[in-house]
């Protein structure tokens, strides 16, 4: 009967050690996110699972480029995976296929090249201003992405992390950085 009441003791010692461990990284500095639908592709398929970096946003602002996971602005419940096109303060344009950057009265055809075929054509038209906490997000699928051109500018409160690492399938494990402009 020792024996047992030891064995269990050390059981219980190692989930204790162990949830003190995983939950704070859980929980405040990595999660993990499975990509549902097409709106990503080619750079993410439908059931990739992600890991998050949730800790880099307290410390910086999110880039252009980046791969961003938030809470979709139209119900809190659900996340959302979109590549950020335009940063606070700037001007977002989408015309003749082409998406443009205005900032600081400087105009930018933006090269999506890294990520987007050639051929892609971004639809739409508008041209928007992003105010101080405001980013543009785009799905590389852009003929099947739900984005900013559909539900509007994303509040910086609403993202929750950036995409760091593919991890699933094995076989297309990645990391993941943001594409120089």
């Amino acid at each position: 009967m020792k024996k047992l009441i030891v064995l269990i003791w050390e059981i219980v010692k190692i989930v204790v050690i162990a949830s003190v461990i995983v939950i704070p990284i859980r929980y405040f500095l990595f999660q993990p996110f499975f990509v549902k639908g097409q709106s990503m592709d080619p750079s993410f398929e439908n059931g990739d699972y992600l890991i998050i970096d949730e800790i880099t946003y307290r410390f910086r602002q999110p880039t252009r480029g980046e791969v961003v996971v938030f809470k979709y602005p139209q119900n809190l419940s659900q996340r959302f995976i979109k590549r950020i096109i335009g940063l606070p303060g700037e001007t977002v344009e989408i015309k003749d296929g082409r998406v443009m950057i205005y900032s600081e009265g400087i105009k930018q055809i933006l090269d999506e090249s890294d990520y987007l075929s050639a051929d892609l054509w971004t639809a739409g038209e508008l041209k928007v201003n992003l105010g101080p906490n405001e980013y543009f997000v785009l799905g590389d699928n852009r003929d099947f992405s739900l984005d900013s051109r559909r539900f509007g500018l994303l509040d910086r409160a609403y993202i929750i992390g950036r995409v760091i690492i593919r991890a699933w399938p094995f076989a297309a494990l990645t990391k993941f950085e943001a594409p120089s402009y």
